[in-house]
């Protein structure tokens, strides 16, 4: 990543035109090829930018000032930089990012309903995590009092995404007279939240909602039952 703090004037073509004057700013590359201006305020968002995948063309105007010049081959915007004054320029390299960890995230949750599936449905037992299948793992296999073969697709927030994903799963699953023995496969959606809308489409095509309490599952975690 490239960090630039100069005087800068910036101006935004294309769809919109936009016009920021001369001013104190941070520029941001990043090494996706992404063109960032932040000011000193307004909360994270950069005032303007230029996502990938785009060009970065330094040059200098007939007055001797740094000009930018970022392009997007896809569109015809194009994002003008003119920088008077450079007060910083450092580089840096940040490496591959793990990503977000959150409390409560779909990992940790996949990992107390597996301790605990029956909280999901009374009855249930786990069969396996990450059940895998030919476009992805199920979250979790389990079997019902009855020993009917159930897959769990766990989610922070429930969406139609989440529902549609676990249909595939479903169909694919139901395929395996390994799996089907004492009857087709049956589908949890399982989430903190889930939104109206899976709901919906999720009982509609006869998939059992759970809405998960993260804290009562977090409550029944007993570290000392553990050997490490």
């Amino acid at each position: 990543m490239r960090i630039v703090v100069a005087k800068c004037q910036v101006d935004y073509a294309g769809r919109l035109t936009a016009h920021l004057p001369m001013a104190t700013r941070v520029l941001m590359i990043k090494a996706d090829g992404s063109v960032l201006v932040h000011s000193d305020g307004g909360s994270y968002k950069p005032l303007n930018w230029m996502s990938p995948p785009c060009t970065l063309r330094e040059g200098t105007t007939e007055d001797g000032v740094v000009e930018w010049t970022v392009t997007n081959p896809k569109t015809d915007d194009t994002l003008r930089i003119l920088l008077t004054e450079i007060l910083s320029d450092s580089s840096h390299d940040l490496g591959v990012d793990p990503g977000l960890q959150k409390d409560g995230v779909e990992k940790h949750l996949q990992e107390l309903l597996a301790e605990h599936p029956a909280t999901l449905s009374p009855g249930l037992t786990l069969v396996r995590r990450e059940f895998p299948t030919a476009i992805g793992p199920v979250d979790l296999m389990c079997r019902d009092g009855e020993g009917v073969s159930v897959a769990v697709e766990i989610k922070r927030r429930g969406e139609i995404d989440g529902v549609e994903q676990l249909t595939r799963y479903l169909e694919l699953l139901n395929r395996d007279p390994l799996l089907t023995g004492n009857g087709a496969v049956k589908g949890i959606f399982a989430a903190q939240e889930i939104k109206p809308q899976a709901r919906v489409l999720a009982t509609d095509r006869g998939i059992a909602c759970a809405v998960v309490d993260y804290d009562a599952l977090r409550g029944l975690d007993d570290p000392s039952h553990r050997l490490f």
